[in-house]
């Protein structure tokens, strides 16, 4: 609203690509961001979304910045857990771990809250200390059979964290529990149970391709054979 209408639909049509793009083609939606931040920096939404295609493409200390600034400029905390995981980014867990205890984290939604939780318990692990990450996770919405949008995640993680622990059964039991959260497929929840259990997939169209490659490979040598 603060921009020019015609500023303004440019702006608003680049970060619109940002938004479809940043799943499929983190590389094309963080161009995109960058020419809506070359046309409106002094527009916190547009930071905001320059962050998040920095951190799509692991640009971790131009996201920070990024975040930083949209931060400044709406005195909102909801962005705390994803700066939080741009210093796991960079190499500073430590970092991380200060900002799970300051005060911003109080005043995040329980969403937010959970999602530092998540990012705590990776920091923990990018420490060494996985029997810390584990209880990390361990919490009233971890236990919960309430399912929220990152419900999930929530047990995928605490489920990764057994697995690395050498608790396979738990793991097994809690990587269950996040494949029937898992409703709209965040996670690969199926393919780690299966792994578990032992169960390989296989491509039928890439058997049917090695079939015939051998097929082929059989009928060669028998002319070779012929011809001699």
């Amino acid at each position: 609203m603060s921009l020019p209408k015609t500023l303004a639909e440019d702006v608003s049509r680049n970060l619109v690509m940002v938004a479809r793009l940043i799943d499929e083609d983190p590389e094309q939606a963080y161009a995109y961001s960058r020419i809506a931040l070359r046309l409106a920096s002094r527009v916190a939404a547009v930071r905001e979304a320059a962050g998040f295609a920095a951190y799509a493409t692991q640009k971790y200390s131009e996201a920070l910045a990024e975040f930083r600034a949209a931060k400044r400029m709406t005195g909102s905390v909801e962005l705390w857990p994803v700066m939080a995981d741009c210093e796991r980014g960079l190499g500073r867990p430590e970092r991380a771990m200060a900002m799970a205890g300051e005060p911003e984290v109080q005043k995040l939604d329980k969403a937010g809250q959970v999602e530092m939780r998540l990012v705590a318990a990776g920091a923990r692990r990018d420490m060494g200390q996985l029997d810390a990450a584990i209880v990390t996770l361990q919490s009233s919405e971890l236990a919960s059979n309430a399912v929220h949008p990152w419900t999930a995640r929530l047990r995928y993680a605490y489920a990764d964290a057994l697995l690395a622990a050498g608790r396979e059964d738990e793991a097994r039991e809690w990587f269950g529990k996040a494949l029937e959260a898992d409703k709209d497929g965040s996670t690969d929840a199926s393919d780690r149970l299966a792994e578990l259990d032992g169960v390989e997939f296989v491509d039928a169209l890439d058997e049917d391709e090695d079939e015939g490659d051998n097929g082929k490979d059989e009928d060669g040598d028998k002319d070779r054979t012929s011809e001699a």
